[in-house]
């Protein structure tokens, strides 16, 4: 694709690698067939094709956003479908990053949108608030049911948002997980040390796959910690555009991971929340330009791992007896497409005695996202939808994820139970059989 860039646009770094992630684009059209917002809606400008030309003139001209390209550039899901299938290598993750601060900075939205915008932003990164928040639209979810429909609008509206959040608050919540500061030694002879992200939902919605983790990690000769002061790895309010304080939570977590490193050393950055961990892994890229944190930066996303890559690295011992439980593995898109883990859960969960199926377009987002299934409910509830009715068709007795997002959303729409890939391995390898929230 030709650019049209000035000198002194170019000298603005991010400005800069948008214009090499641009040239790379050979219009091919091969992202449209993998991307689920053109799948759903059939919209050349909700296609990662349409949105490139979309930010490219945004950028190019340095235009104000205009509601046209917010709307499209909002309804992405950042699934990165598309990074997989392109055969350039377009590096579309940074380049839609880019629009997204670009619009948080320079578009005005409507005030009711503003606002929940700012609360998501406040909220979600913080547990305590989150249990709070989770509590109090747990009493109010009843009122969902009054709420009007708000199925295929063409435009979500506060309404919907609204039902949306009511409507995922769960019915009850679980018991807290061990906080921040917790070391859980090694069962026997020690062959390793990591530490744990606590996260942010999943410890307030399911601290039981930490506590899988904790479980499998520890007996099998692994000391876990969970680090002191540690704060939410700054994916939600990335993806919100909000990048100053994405960064500054990445640069506090940072401080404390390598302090913990420098003081008891560290194998691994563990993540059991593949969204948290394509963020991580991409601190070094975020924090590039930063002469204090570029090369710390980078050090934490080499030591970043997901859950399912460190346990196919421990030689787990093969179980005693093989289990007729079928299993549909979800491939969260934030791990196959963000990270490009494919087979090592699978292959875990096979040779842990599983019987393991593939879903049918199982390159398709659920609809998850992050905060999408908030901010864009319809197409999120048509995604998840179409999700479960794939995954009916291979007639799981469970299904396995990688991401809490994902384990909620498709939750959502099914009654077959829906666990942690890591629940499943901790079960298998002589751990307690995983309990439902």
């Amino acid at each position: 694709m030709k650019t049209e860039f000035t000198p002194t646009q170019l000298a603005d770094p991010d400005i800069a690698e948008a214009d090499k992630i641009l040239r790379k684009c050979v219009h091919c059209g091969f992202c449209t067939a993998t991307c689920p917002t053109y799948v759903l809606l059939g919209d050349e400008l909700d296609s990662p094709r349409g949105r490139i030309y979309l930010i490219k003139e945004m950028l190019e001209k340095d235009q104000k956003p205009t509601q046209e390209v917010v709307k499209h550039v909002d309804r992405c899901l950042s699934c990165l479908a598309c990074m997989t299938t392109c055969p350039s290598g377009v590096n579309y993750m940074h380049l839609v990053d880019q629009a997204r601060v670009k619009i948080e900075k320079d578009y005005t939205r409507p005030l009711s949108e503003r606002l929940l915008r700012d609360v998501l932003a406040w909220v979600l990164p913080r547990p305590g608030l989150f249990r709070l928040s989770m509590t109090m639209a747990r009493l109010a979810r009843p009122l969902a049911m009054l709420l009007p429909s708000t199925k295929m609008q063409s435009s979500p509206n506060t309404l919907s948002r609204v039902k949306a959040m009511l409507t995922m608050a769960p019915k009850q919540l679980p018991a807290a997980g061990p906080s921040g500061g917790s070391v859980f030694p090694a069962i026997g002879a020690r062959r390793g040390r990591v530490a744990l992200l606590q996260g942010c939902a999943q410890q307030v919605l399911a601290p039981r796959i930490n506590q899988a983790a904790i479980s499998l990690l520890t007996r099998h000769g692994v000391e876990v910690v969970l680090v002191q002061d540690e704060q939410c790895c700054g994916a939600l309010t990335h993806h919100l555009g909000r990048d100053g304080d994405a960064l500054a939570r990445a640069k506090a977590n940072i401080g404390v991971w390598l302090g913990e490193a420098d003081r008891g050393g560290l194998d691994a950055i563990l993540v059991t929340a593949s969204g948290c961990g394509t963020v991580i892994k991409d601190y070094g890229y975020m924090l590039r330009e930063d002469p204090e944190f570029a090369a710390p930066a980078a050090k934490v996303s080499a030591l970043a791992k997901d859950i399912s890559e460190y346990v196919s690295a421990m030689d787990l011992p093969k179980p005693d007896k093989q289990s007729d439980l079928v299993v549909a593995y979800h491939s969260a898109c934030s791990l196959q497409h963000g990270q490009k883990i494919t087979q090592a859960p699978k292959e875990l969960l096979s040779k842990n005695g599983f019987v393991v199926k593939d879903i049918p377009e199982s390159h398709l987002c659920c609809g998850s996202a992050g905060t999408y299934n908030i901010l864009q409910p319809d197409i999120a509830s048509r995604l998840r939808d179409r999700k479960v009715a794939n995954i009916a068709m291979v007639k799981p007795d469970i299904i396995a994820a990688g991401n809490i997002g994902c384990m909620v959303q498709i939750a959502g729409g099914t009654s077959v139970p829906v666990v942690h890939t890591i629940e499943l391995l901790d079960w298998a390898t002589g751990g307690p059989r995983p309990g439902l929230n």
